[in-house]
Formats: C-alpha cells, sequence, structure tokens
C-alpha cells in the first residue's frame, strides 16, 4: 500500500556509485545492476528445509502482497521457480481453464509471446494487436468482448519492454470488470514502481519476478492471485512444476517450495524488499525511475536521437530509441563502445524498424543516466557519427502507425 511507506525523500541506505571490480551498469530491463548490499546477501547458504528459510519465504510473501496493496487479505502471494517467462507461463497455465477463450492484448514482443504460450498451451483465444507504437484502450477492449461472448479471461502486459510502451492498465481493468470478464496482468517490468494495487485494480492475477523493479536477482518469479482463484486452479494446470495451485498447497501447508527453492536469490531478494521500503516502496522507486528516463530522454534528443515513442505512453523502465540514418552507425559498434564505457545497453524487438533500448530501471539514479548520455556521445564521436539523427522512414512510418 503505497501510501503507508516511509516518504520518499529519504535516501536509500546503499548509494549509486561505480559498481565493485569494475563491472558494467546493465541498461536493461532484468537482469539489472544491484545494490552491493544485495549481492552480499548471496555469501551465505541456506538450508532449503530449515525454519530459517521458511520464515524468510514467509515474510517474502507477506511483503509483496503488502506492496500489492492487499489489505484486505482476498490474495495471496505463490512464489515459483525460475524466469519470468517461467512464471508467466505458469499463470497461463493454471488460471485459464482448458475449456476457456482468452483475449490477449497485444502492443509488442512480450504479448506475443503470451500468444505463443496459448498456443503451447491449446488455450483458445482471441487477439487485439496494436503493433509496437500504440497501447489497446478501453472502449476497443469492450467492443471487442461485446462481439465474442465466450471470452472469459483478458490477458494484458502492464510495461511492454519491447518498445517501452506503459499500458493503461486501470483503463483496461474496469472495462474487464464492468463486463464480467477476468482479468490476468503481466506486470513483470512495473510491480513494485508503477501503481498496481488490487484493491483498486480488479485482476485475477498478476505475474512479476525478483531482477525487476524491485532490484533482485533472477532466479524466480511470483504470481499474486486471488484465494477463491487459486482454489479454483486446481487440475487446470498442464505442468508439474509449473502448477501455481500445487505450490501454493504445498506452500501453505508445509512453509516450503515444493521443489527446491533458489534459497540465495530469495535472500537477496529480501534485501532488495528492505532497501524498496527504504527508498519509499513504489512512489519512491517511481519517482527515480520517472527521472532517469526524463534526464536519458532529454540528453539523447540533444544528440538528435529519437523515441520510438511519444511522450504520452513512454514508461519510466525502458526507453527505444530509433537508430541513426547515419551511414557510419552501427548497433553493434556502437553497443561495444558504450560497454567500453561502462555500460551494457539492449538491442532492438521491433520487425518494421532498426532501434535500441536503454532501461532506466537497476540501482541507478539521475547522475548515472547523465552518465550514460556522455558515453553516448562520445561513441557517436568515435564511429563518426555527427548526427543521430533517424531515418525519415521511420518517423514517417511511426506517424502513420500512431494515426
Amino acid at each position: 500500500m503505497t501510501s503507508h511507506m516511509p516518504s520518499p525523500a529519504k535516501p536509500p541506505a546503499e548509494g549509486f556509485g561505480p559498481p565493485a571490480l569494475g563491472e558494467p551498469r546493465l541498461l536493461t530491463p532484468g537482469p539489472l545492476t544491484t545494490a552491493a548490499c544485495v549481492k552480499r546477501a548471496m555469501l551465505r547458504d541456506w538450508g532449503s528445509w530449515d525454519d530459517d528459510f521458511r520464515a524468510m519465504t514467509a515474510r517474502m510473501r507477506a511483503r509483496l502482497l503488502a506492496i500489492a496493496g492487499d489489505s484486505q487479505g482476498d490474495y495471496d502471494c505463490v512464489p515459483m521457480q525460475g524466469s519470468g517467462t517461467f512464471a508467466v507461463e505458469a499463470m497461463l497455465g493454471s488460471f485459464l481453464p482448458r475449456d476457456c477463450r482468452a483475449l490477449v492484448l497485444v502492443n509488442g514482443a512480450y504479448g506475443q509471446r503470451i500468444v505463443e504460450t496459448l498456443r503451447y498451451l491449446g488455450r483458445a483465444h482471441a487477439v487485439i494487436d496494436k503493433g509496437d507504437y500504440l497501447p489497446p484502450r478501453g472502449p476497443e477492449v469492450a467492443a471487442a468482448l461485446d462481439a465474442d461472448p465466450a471470452v472469459s479471461h483478458v490477458v494484458v502486459v502492464h510495461c511492454e519492454t519491447s518498445s517501452g510502451i506503459l499500458n493503461p492498465i486501470d483503463e483496461i481493468a474496469a472495462v474487464v470488470a464492468a463486463k464480467g470478464r477476468r482479468l490476468l496482468i503481466d506486470s513483470m517490468s512495473a510491480f513494485g514502481a508503477l501503481p498496481l494495487e488490487v484493491g483498486t485494480i480488479a485482476c485475477e492475477a498478476l505475474v512479476s519476478s525478483a531482477n525487476k523493479c524491485i532490484e533482485g536477482v533472477p532466479g524466480f518469479g511470483f504470481v499474486i492471485a486471488r484465494r477463491d482463484a487459486l482454489a479454483a486452479a486446481a487440475g487446470n494446470s498442464h505442468s508439474l512444476s509449473l502448477d501455481v495451485h500445487a505450490q501454493w498447497a504445498y506452500m501453505n501447508r508445509t512453509g516450503q517450495w515444493r521443489y527446491t527453492p533458489p534459497t540465495h536469490v530469495v535472500a537477496a531478494f529480501l534485501e532488495a524488499l528492505r532497501l524498496h521500503e527504504a527508498e519509499g516502496g513504489v512512489a519512491g522507486r517511481g519517482t527515480r525511475y520517472a527521472g532517469n528516463r526524463d534526464v536519458l530522454v532529454a540528453g539523447m534528443r540533444q544528440l538528435g536521437f529519437e523515441t520510438l515513442l511519444s511522450d504520452r505512453w513512454l514508461s519510466p523502465v525502458i526507453v527505444t530509441f530509433f537508430s541513426p540514418a547515419h551511414p557510419a552507425f552501427r548497433f553493434e559498434r556502437f553497443y561495444d563502445l558504450m560497454k567500453a564505457r561502462g555500460f551494457i545497453i539492449y538491442p532492438g524487438k521491433l520487425t518494421v524498424v532498426d532501434s535500441f533500448r536503454i532501461g532506466c530501471i537497476g540501482r541507478l539514479d539521475a547522475a548515472v543516466m547523465a552518465e550514460v548520455v556522455a558515453a553516448a556521445r562520445a561513441s557517436l564521436a568515435e564511429m563518426g557519427v555527427d548526427s543521430a539523427a533517424p531515418p525519415a522512414a521511420a518517423l514517417a512510418e511511426r506517424a502513420k502507425l500512431a494515426a
């Protein structure tokens, strides 16, 4: 519950200085740069069946429910071993009955991955595909639900990091609830930094992972779901290890994970949760990330770069930039030069135009982002690129598709 968190005006205990051992900063949507104290938390071994580790799991689940705003106790938190995609598949396979029909809202690679997962699972589905530039809006979702009464569930990505677009979850959730359908949210790259409280946004379940906006390390995801939906999910799953109901029932009965948990990752995540609370929770973390984005975008635009998205849809998680039109620009060379200056950036995931991405999350602040811009300026100069302006055709395509 963000409003009950400490004030974001107080800085967190760990600073934003250069990482230890000369390691580069990760400007990606996770894994990301972590605090030194998060890394140190992994130096101790834990017994997965030991009471101390069971208590750690219980504290973690309770803290995540508090971040999700579960003030009524209607939800529970189920951690799942594996990457974020493992957790998304676990959510889909467990909460979508085998005879259901889902509507998937797509505007990037991760929405497309959900569609691909449903094909593997054999779940019937329809799609609203908005391309790379625009979010799905409430009225068109309402129209699709009216036109297809067989749809029982809607699935949406909160922050689509292939483009950096922030989808209007509150607007979509209100429509889905009004139409009597159930909502599943992939909040992988948004939970912990952008408001998503289950008391105000009605959803059946949401999913995120350890190595995103909470700033832990990779190794598990977590599903936050209604208790009644968890109970009703028995028998839905296609998979032994990805069965959220089975994990939930076993964890509540024994306090343990069904199979070997990532013990060191859990210990690191608890330390990351401590920093998250000290920074001011969702409000504090989101404010820092938004500041990172603003410094980055302003500085890159001064170099001639242009963002894929209009300012209205830019998330504070990751920003996609068009690749420059200059004939001397090669992304692979730019990547290597940025890495040599201490920053690892991310290639693009768009099919229409050449692009690359720079993340704003992790143990970074506005001063670090100013260093990123300076590194980009120096890298362009070394490449002999005197303007980072994108191709006119890319801007025309953006204008056409966004119209």
